[in-house]
């Protein structure tokens, strides 16, 4: 497949640009325009972007190809077997966001990114509400590797380990808000997904059991010890199980509401500890 002269590329039409557009297309990419135009402009020469070329029309996400993903107004660091950012759970960082900012004042607010991936999601928070003491948690080790890449930079601290356990015990009742995108694919759903998914991001990162929302209610029963008074919960969940979600928080000790995005196609349920909840 070779790749024709780049010399010509200025930002509009070119030869180069058609030939790899037809190629996209050929592959099924449904927005090969958009991702022809980021190829050729990331590509540092020739070589690079018939390399990258030919990863994507073999079905690597894009963002695996890049080594980004536009996210929340920045450039996400992904590393090759990292969950994806998705434009949906921007709907998350603008509840914490709303959350935090409305919330009293005083202390940096700890907040912590539960099931982080690459991190993506502490780091629209800080971006929009500096001063944040951000951590975030992961099981796996290249997820936390890049989160590190993502929210060292801004302060964050990264620690592995699975849920709850990987955080550390100062932190258990000081925590403002936490924010949760945890696997909530149903088990059989997996293999109903595009192939971008299914075949290249970890089962770990999109498997929540038979419902879907096995973190979720493990998230549910560990969070109030570690949240701060007047803290929250926003986790991330689908339309179809927003009501389990919800009702599965509120088993918990939370006050719940639902919080939908017809523009982003997301939902995201926002818990808030009832006060005594938790306790014998």
């Amino acid at each position: 497949m070779p790749v024709p002269d780049l010399s010509a590329v200025d930002g509009h039409p070119t030869p180069a640009f058609d030939h790899i557009v037809t190629l996209l297309r050929s592959a099924g990419c449904v927005f090969a325009e958009e991702e022809a135009r980021l190829l050729l402009s990331e590509a540092a020469g020739a070589a690079e972007l018939d390399r990258n070329i030919r990863r994507r029309v073999a079905g690597v996400p894009l963002e695996y190809v890049l080594g980004w993903a536009e996210f929340a107004g920045r450039r996400i660091v992904v590393e090759a077997g990292v969950f994806v950012p998705r434009r949906r759970t921007e709907l998350l960082v603008n509840q914490a966001v709303a959350l935090l900012s409305s919330g009293p004042v005083g202390a940096a607010p700890v907040v912590v990114d539960l099931c982080c991936g690459s991190g993506a999601v502490g780091a629209g928070i800080v971006q929009a509400v500096p001063g944040v003491k951000l951590h975030a948690a992961d099981i796996d080790a290249t997820a936390a590797r890049c989160a590190l890449r993502n929210i060292g930079p801004l302060g964050g601290r990264v620690h592995r380990g699975d849920l709850f356990e990987a955080l550390p015990s100062a932190l258990r009742g000081r925590v403002r808000l936490l924010a949760v995108n945890a696997p909530y694919v149903p088990t059989e759903a997996i293999r109903t997904m595009p192939p971008e998914a299914r075949l290249y991001e970890p089962v770990i990162s999109l498997d929540g059991g038979a419902d879907g929302l096995d973190f979720h209610r493990r998230v549910a029963a560990g969070s109030i010890e570690w949240l701060a008074p007047g803290g929250h919960v926003v986790i991330e969940t689908s339309e179809r199980q927003a009501a389990g979600t919800s009702a599965t928080l509120a088993a918990a000790g939370f006050r719940t509401r639902i919080v939908r995005s017809e523009e982003l196609d997301a939902t995201v349920v926002v818990g808030r500890a009832v006060p005594g909840a938790g306790k014998d």
